[in-house]
């Protein structure tokens, strides 16, 4: 059996003409049809980064499937690494970048090897940079781009219709993608069941592509495109398969997950949609449909005794200019939809949040939390938080550490603010020092640590639902879930027939117990016994 090096159709990152079409050359083509017994390319890929990416994941990995290769248990068995990656932070690059000796290595004994890097770090301007700083790439695909991952590598048969026309469009100074393409392809590929889906418990459902905001450190809207949503009965379809196949637990994606169904048509049976955006950009959205009327449809899919088809409905990310009161409406009245929001502030300072381009101010964000724990008490939060951003100063940053007292959040997700290339923040001088980010970032998370502690704590003796998700590998010790630390003495001892199980309850809040590993993906009360700032840890209601 004879190794098929890939042959890598690359088309280039420049802009071409929509209407250019790369011609498929015949020789190429033939050759799928040779008799000789050729071994299809092994796949392994690396997902980095947001909910999005780890869905864009699995439908290349579909695809890559649906074309014949099998996939390998890790880089070094494989002879095709696909690499998504994130930009949101510098970090999540500085990892794709540090494997790029690892990967060389690889390639140097293994010459069939190919790699492939999509993502938030490939854009339409960035093209200059990328082989300097991933020299043992050989094919780059913007994320609108990934549809094509199979043609490109010359996967797709003679009868391929070949490279999609790209269509580009002006963002401020760059060139960005649009995401025209995106909702048909998901279609398509959920139609002819090409999802590797990485769980049989929960799934991801991209609703909505690309970002219309302006915050000025994201690279997302230059990554991605603007936003473009998939047709609201596409999408409630796919939630119904979802349920007949047994899923649990669907969380809908978005960049801005809320901001779904303001590019839409508008149509008669959405005529109850009546509401502006309070917050941010002006946009009139009457008679289209919106995410509160997704999550009312997919809430309505019934089982045959009636129970909702998908127990638990989660949807991030969401963007305070289109918290409306329709959509907090929607959280408190549809049974299946869990009671958590995540909710990023970024920062509690208003001449911060403005530098930011957030366009909302500390006290309307918290008019937002106020509604939201009037209609639903007793509502999850989570958010995000930059801290040490352009101009930052203590007392603004102090601003943030209140605004943290104040919301009392049950977990943050915390990053020191680093300049990515291509944003207008880049642009800005980035004049806190990394020591002083660093500081401030130690600060901000030993705050939340104490409030998350505290809310955890709270949960103590209650009985709360759990999705068991996971079977945790052994180890030789656990850790403490009040202290974070090991225990003295040897670990405690599990029942014949028990494993370690994790899982979530419907507020987010990480659960460990013991139980039967039969338990896996079913829904089981859990007595909560002990707390820690990160996770609770109870055993099975009687």
């Amino acid at each position: 059996m004879t190794s098929r090096a890939l042959p890598v159709l690359d088309a280039g990152m420049a802009p071409r003409p929509a209407s250019s079409r790369p011609a498929v050359r015949a020789v190429e083509g033939l050759s799928e049809f040779v008799t000789d017994d050729l071994a299809l390319p092994r796949f392994h890929v690396w997902t980095l980064g947001c909910q999005m990416n780890h869905s864009d994941s699995e439908e290349m990995a579909g695809a890559l499937a649906a074309a014949g290769c099998a996939e390998a248990p890790g880089v070094e068995s494989a002879d095709l690494v696909v690499i998504n990656s994130c930009a949101i932070r510098e970090a999540a690059e500085q990892k794709v970048i540090g494997r790029m000796g690892v990967l060389q290595r690889l390639k140097d004994a293994n010459p069939a090897l190919r790699v492939v890097l999509t993502g938030c770090s490939v854009r339409a301007d960035n093209a200059g940079q990328l082989r300097r700083r991933y020299p043992a790439v050989d094919l780059f695909l913007r994320p609108d781009e990934e549809p094509e991952l199979v043609a490109r590598l010359g996967l797709a048969g003679a009868t391929a219709p070949g490279a999609m026309a790209e269509t580009f469009q002006r963002l401020g100074r760059s060139i960005t993608a649009t995401a025209d393409r995106l909702p048909v392809t998901r279609a398509a590929s959920v139609g002819e069941g090409r999802v590797a889906r990485g769980s049989a418990i929960h799934a991801w459902l991209p609703i909505i592509y690309g970002c219309d905001k302006s915050c000025t450190y994201c690279i997302v809207p230059f990554s991605r495109g603007p936003e473009r949503s998939r047709p609201f009965d596409e999408v409630v379809a796919e939630a119904r398969r979802l349920g007949a196949a047994g899923y649990q637990e669907v969380t809908l994606l978005g960049q801005n997950v809320n901001s779904y169904g303001h590019d839409l048509p508008a149509q008669a049976r959405f005529g109850d949609v009546r509401s502006e955006r309070t917050l941010g950009r002006h946009l009139a959205i009457d008679g289209r449909p919106d995410i509160a009327a997704l999550l009312r449809a997919i809430d309505g899919l019934r089982t045959a005794d009636g129970a909702p088809a998908i127990p638990r409905l989660r949807f991030v990310t969401s963007h305070p200019w289109d918290l409306t009161d329709r959509l907090i409406a929607a959280i408190a009245e549809c049974p299946s939809v869990c009671e958590h929001l995540h909710l990023p502030v970024q920062a509690g300072d208003d001449t911060v949040l403005r530098r930011m381009g957030r366009q909302y101010s500390a006290d309307s964000y918290l008019g937002l939390i106020t509604r939201l724990r009037v209609a639903v008490p007793g509502i999850s939060l989570t958010t995000d938080v930059i801290v040490g951003f352009c101009g930052e100063t203590v007392d603004q940053f102090e601003r943030t550490l209140e605004l943290l007292r104040t919301v009392r959040y049950d977990q943050v997700f915390a990053a020191a603010f680093s300049p990515r290339p291509g944003t207008p923040a880049a642009r800005l001088p980035d004049d806190v020092p990394a020591a002083e980010k660093r500081r401030r970032l130690n600060e901000l998370l030993a705050v939340q640590e104490a409030i998350g502690l505290e809310r955890n704590q709270a949960w103590v003796g209650r009985t709360t639902e759990v999705l068991v998700e996971q079977i945790r590998p052994p180890r030789s010790h656990d850790h403490d879930p009040e202290t974070g630390t090991e225990p003295a003495g040897s670990p405690r001892p599990l029942a014949d027939d028990h494993v370690r199980l994790s899982g979530r309850n419907r507020e987010h809040r990480l659960v460990h117990l013991d139980g039967a590993s039969t338990l896996l993906g079913g829904r089981v009360q859990v007595r909560v016994d002990r707390a820690g700032p990160y996770a609770l840890v109870g055993s099975l209601a009687v």
